[in-house]
């Protein structure tokens, strides 16, 4: 039977299914929005403009092109990757602006048609850079292999890897990547018009040239960089359809629309049938579903019409697509919550389209409306995913630079150093169930091609319930620099200690994510005073100093700091310490100091260090020490010097926990124990970057650690295995730099609960 046939039936089904009204859930799509455009901050490659509002961003992949005597700098890096794919960058630009081409009204109301043309403007100007001739365009930088092999943020990826460019010609072609870029170009060239006429043109000059290119060879013979990543499922005649379609819409040529047509002949078939595929929807791979609503509009043909309907009855309940029980519209593992604002996005489209049958209209839009709350939030989990919006957001996407990692490691830190606002994660699965899981890219990996279609779902909800921007986004939300841990710092253990000498081996550490930074210019102070020398009729004269064994650095000194007060600088000039991984982030170097009197009691940096061996788990901070302190060039740029003349060091405030909630039960699919552990001063006022260790047991047994973030608020996760019992939490250790724990820095307190 013939799918739109059955339509009727599956318009009661529908209507019955979806009967609320979005703006009733108290969403704000303008915020939404908002944020959904900052993720494409976030991804972008190249020099960062000094307006950029991601404080934790920085410029990378400068060299992108040098290998082939170009500049290829600046696009997006595609996802939680640092790899610049043409095909999903193409689709993600084209989308964005055809939002804007529907919806641009709306979202000048909202006030973000400026950044929504600024977000389009960076990808264009890439597009372009990467079409030095009319048929050669490079679609890809970045070895996706190589790439995918290393875990660290995109600041200091050069430092890790080269990242190769690939062009296709006419003697190696891609159509597909040529033909969708050509596609977004003509969008875009469509959109700048007002406001940018000869970007516009340069826009469309481009397009025309890669479309002719695209045409002209039909192949895709030389896209071979993104196989196993972005390969064209299907096929290249979807790409050329979308291009020439847009082509027409900016200049009214009817050749363009002629040959859009016959390209739409050649659209990819259902099954073994002549029907025109329709069981999937607008995706990076595939254009016909956009361009058949074009097509539909422009010519006002029966057989567009009927390819549209045929593919949004798909997705209303009853139409062929899994639903959870939740509501979801859900239609593949990979992703789903990306097809559904996607299909979302196109049913808004084609509800205000004066085609096809008006009386489905309304369940069209009823079902957009409750995909894209489901998104938000209305879901059985009652939590939104998109990071840093709404109730519950996933705090962990499969993202690296937002994690923030030093050893090349996806699971240390444990949780994200870094808010990824307005990404929207891959999704649940069938059954509604989630877990913000940094390692599931499935369900929890983000994509310019996912916030896309999103974005212009969003932009209609916000035409249809309103909404308002944040006043001041990020700069009141964004994380503060340097939070929860250090990012340069000193480890230090006790090698040897004599009435004679004292032996130290440390570690320097770069573990910078406000932003990534690679450092070749770093150097710590050891201090110490001689007064029981002095006393004893010797000078600094008498003090030796000798370089021990280690990875870099040069020990120099002894220099003159104030009174008896000394210190020995270790210099790593030339040793270039970034996190980029165990050897990358931190340098061993060891120094000894002797004297034939010797009391390293009174030493400013002998504080706090101890026998213990060094550790390599990430946020394990043993043998930290703020008393030794990290300098670039010269300049102090973390840790705390030695007071001169005589002066008493500052004095320490007192920090205490202030609560302890512990809550168990099921959460995310899976019987966990939840804890939440709050740190203050003496003043009451919540303590930042605390460390906190906390020993579970009872039902559940291990230790784990973890910061305090603005809030003074650490939070804790474990499994539990039985279903009955207690659950008890122990805090054992707090410790952050310029406090002291109150009660002892080993001092047990507790909370239990009895789990039934």
């Amino acid at each position: 039977m013939d799918h739109v046939a059955r339509f009727p039936a599956l318009l009661a089904a529908a209507l019955l299914a979806l009967p609320c009204a979005a703006g009733a859930q108290g969403f704000n799509y303008a915020e939404a929005m908002q944020k959904a455009l900052f993720f494409y901050d976030v991804q972008r490659s190249g020099r960062i403009p000094a307006s950029d509002p991601v404080t934790w961003r920085a410029d990378s992949g400068l060299r992108d092109g040098a290998d082939v005597g170009l500049d290829l700098t600046g696009g997006w890096y595609d996802a939680g990757d640092h790899v610049k794919f043409g095909l999903p960058m193409a689709s993600s630009a084209m989308t964005l602006s055809w939002a804007v081409h529907e919806y641009g009204d709306a979202i000048q109301r909202a006030g973000l048609h400026p950044k929504t043309l600024q977000t389009i403007r960076w990808a264009t100007d890439y597009f372009i850079k990467a079409h030095p001739a009319p048929d050669v365009f490079y679609y890809q930088v970045g070895n996706g292999n190589v790439d995918h092999g290393w875990w660290g943020p995109a600041e200091v990826m050069e430092e890790v890897m080269a990242r190769p460019a690939y062009k296709v010609t006419t003697a190696s072609p891609g159509s597909t990547v040529a033909g969708a870029t050509a596609a977004a170009l003509a969008a875009a060239s469509i959109v700048f018009q007002q406001n940018d006429p000869a970007h516009a043109e340069l826009c469309l000059r481009h397009a025309r040239e890669l479309y002719e290119f695209a045409d002209a060879t039909r192949s895709d013979a030389g896209y071979r960089a993104a196989t196993g990543f972005y390969d064209s499922f299907n096929g290249y005649w979807d790409e050329l359809s979308a291009a020439a379609t847009w082509l027409y819409l900016k200049t009214g040529d009817p050749a363009y629309l002629a040959r859009a047509e016959a390209a739409a002949l050649n659209w990819q078939k259902e099954g073994r049938t002549t029907t025109w595929a329709y069981r999937w929807t607008h995706s990076w791979d595939d254009m016909h579903y956009m361009t058949a609503i074009l097509l539909a509009r422009i010519t006002g043909k029966q057989v567009y019409v009927d390819a549209v309907e045929r593919n949004l009855a798909f997705w209303l309940p009853g139409g062929g697509v899994t639903y959870t029980p939740g509501g979801l519209a859900w239609l593949d593992r990979w992703g789903s919550l990306r097809y559904a604002a996607n299909a979302s996005f196109l049913a808004f489209v084609w509800s205000d389209a004066p085609l096809g049958d008006p009386t489905r209209k309304p369940a069209y839009r009823a079902f957009a409306e409750r995909q894209i709350d489901y998104i938000l939030g209305r879901n059985p989990r009652s939590s939104s995913y998109v990071v840093g919006f709404g109730q519950n957001p996933p705090r962990n996407p499969h993202h690296r630079t937002a994690h923030g990692a030093w050893y090349n490691d996806i699971d240390d830190p444990p949780n994200n150093r870094h808010v990824l606002f307005g990404a929207l994660v891959g999704g649940p699965g069938s059954n509604d169930a989630y877990a913000d899981l940094r390692t599931d890219y499935q369900k929890n990996e983000v994509a310019t091609d996912y916030n896309a279609g999103f974005f212009g779902a969003l932009a209609k909800m916000y035409a249809l319930h309103g909404g308002a921007v944040l006043a001041n986004f990020p700069a009141a939300h964004i994380e503060p620099a340097g939070q929860p841990m250090p990012e340069y710092f000193v480890r230090a253990k006790l090698a040897a200690e004599s009435a004679t000498s004292t032996s130290i081996v440390t570690q320097t550490s770069n573990r910078s994510a406000w932003p990534a930074t690679v450092r070749a210019n770093l150097s710590y102070r050891y201090f110490f005073d001689v007064s029981e020398l002095v006393a004893a009729g010797g000078s600094i004269a008498d003090v030796r100093v000798t370089q021990g064994s280690g990875e870099a650095g040069v020990v120099r000194g002894p220099f003159a700091w104030g009174g008896t007060v000394y210190y020995v600088e270790m210099d790593l000039t030339g040793t270039r310490i970034f996190p980029g991984g165990r050897a990358e982030s931190e340098r061993e170097s060891s120094f000894t100091l002797s004297a034939p009197v010797w009391n390293p009691a009174n030493d400013w940096s002998r504080q706090g260090i101890a026998a213990s061996p060094f550790t390599y788990e990430p946020v394990d901070l043993t043998g930290y020490t703020p008393y030794v302190p990290v300098y670039a060039g010269g300049v102090l740029l973390a840790g705390r010097e030695a007071p001169k003349d005589g002066q008493p060091p500052p004095a320490s405030t007192p920090m205490s926990v202030a609560s302890i909630t512990l809550a168990p039960g099921v959460q995310n699919g899976a019987n966990v124990a939840t804890a939440q552990v709050r740190i203050v001063d003496a003043a009451g006022a919540p303590v930042s970057g605390a460390q906190v260790t906390a020993t579970w047991s009872g039902l559940v047994s291990g230790t784990a650690a973890a910061s305090t973030d603005g809030a003074g608020v650490a939070r804790f996760t474990s499994p539990r295995t039985r279903k009955s019992g207690t659950i008890t939490l122990a805090i054992t250790g707090v410790s952050r730099t310029g406090y002291v724990y109150a009660p002892g820095s080993n001092v047990e307190t507790t909370d239990s609960v009895a789990v039934p």
